[in-house]
């Protein structure tokens, strides 16, 4: 095994990273460094400083990253309406790189040789993360403790915890719980009863909305700004991109917004189930189109939507960092400048529709599509050689096939 001098950990202070910190103290001897990111995850995060100063670590990082991560990776994504088959916001697969950021900026900080996670050998995040890593600081090692140990089953985990004095919550000691993942952007909930794709969804499961059935019976009206494709204000109130989206978070929650029961294929190679909430994003994506439907030409908003799954597959498998992803991030930029104006949403019962939307750099002509008479010179025998041209190897082809 290559001698490792120092670790950079990726650590939530959960029973599986806890048990990943003593397990690497154990195993290469050598010192850790902790790092817990806030994501806005709505979950203290001094307690995982309590618990890493208890296993003698000395440099304890936990790092408010709300507001870089909704400017520079939410809003991004957001500004090619992306969507993973077609569905999925990509809460999970947006977080991951920008961790990864952080935990090499860490690690060339402190002069360690080595960075830790604690994702598993059958999900997605541990190519996100290893991919970022790669092409951050390809000098780093990565190690992945879920396949390098022997630890094969939540017995072993918990004997494991037992053996080396680890605390177990209560919660933990019985069946498997839920796997969950939160951040500003979204909760996603996997294991247990959702395994089954058959099953439907327990109401306990979410955790961020109500149940649409029992939103409220009115309707609440709201108007977002945007500027340059970002939002930047609600109800002509300014905001920070991160108090932004909590503002609508609560909202979009309150109104049953953004659920997903999703099926979905892993990179990895598998078909996973998961229960994802995205209350606040499902908003923003509804009110960025409906910016864009007035402030995009045709063909430029036609080439983002044909752009758009492949730029949404590069970030679900891992490839922020990577040139191609880069590449379409320009493309997409570039078309974001006069996405600016307002955009009004009615939010009722599990969904956000566009009602209005008006921009100073609007590119929709009320005098060229009216039924009343225009000042707009337009000749409707125009559309007559339009229609003749394009009929052209229609009229071909089916003479051809003989019809």
């Amino acid at each position: 095994m290559t001698k490792i001098e120092k670790i950079v950990l990726s650590y939530s202070g959960g029973l599986d990273t806890s048990i990943i910190l003593k397990w690497l103290q154990e195993t290469y001897g050598c010192e850790v460094v902790t790092f817990t990111a806030d994501l806005g995850q709505g979950e203290e995060l001094e307690p995982a400083r309590a618990k890493a100063e208890m296993s003698g670590i000395k440099d304890i990082r936990i790092v408010d990253l709300r507001e870089e991560f909704v400017s520079d990776f939410v809003f991004p994504m957001l500004r090619a309406n992306a969507l993973y088959e077609g569905q999925y916001l990509l809460g999970s697969s947006i977080a991951r790189p920008l961790i990864a950021k952080h935990l090499v900026g860490i690690a060339q900080e402190v002069g360690a040789d080595a960075i830790a996670h604690g994702a598993t050998g059958k999900g997605n995040d541990q190519i996100r993360f290893e991919l970022a890593i790669n092409a951050l600081d390809p000098s780093l090692k990565v190690i992945a403790p879920w396949r390098q140990w022997n630890i094969r089953s939540r017995t072993q985990l918990l004997e494991y915890a037992e053996k080396h004095h680890i605390p177990v919550p209560s919660d933990k000691r019985g069946e498997a719980p839920f796997s969950i993942d939160a951040n500003l952007l979204h909760t996603s909930t996997e294991g247990k009863i959702l395994e089954n794709p058959a099953e439907v969804a327990p109401d306990h499961v979410y955790q961020r909305t109500v149940d649409p059935l029992d939103a409220p019976d009115a309707p609440e009206i709201i108007t977002i700004g945007f500027e340059g494709g970002d939002p930047l204000s609600l109800n002509g109130t300014a905001m920070t991109p991160a108090a932004l989206l909590t503002e609508l978070n609560g909202l979009g929650g309150r109104h049953g917004i953004g659920r997903l029961d999703l099926v979905e294929n892993r990179f990895i190679g598998m078909k996973s189930r998961g229960i994802y909430e995205t209350p606040g994003g499902t908003i923003l994506l509804a009110a960025h189109r409906g910016i864009e439907s007035i402030t995009l030409d045709r063909a430029a908003a036609h080439l983002k939507d044909e752009i758009m799954p492949r730029y949404a597959e590069l970030i679900y498998n891992g490839f922020w960092f990577a040139p191609e992803r880069e590449m379409l991030q320009a493309l997409i930029d570039q078309s974001q400048a006069f996405v600016s104006g307002e955009v009004t949403v009615r939010l009722y019962k599990g969904s956000a529709s566009v009602i209005s939307r008006t921009s100073p750099w609007s590119l929709y002509s009320a005098d060229l599509v009216t039924f009343e008479e225009s000042a707009v010179a337009y000749d409707h025998h125009d559309a007559e050689g339009f229609i003749r041209l394009n009929g052209l190897r229609l009229k071909s082809w089916a003479a051809r096939n003989g019809r």
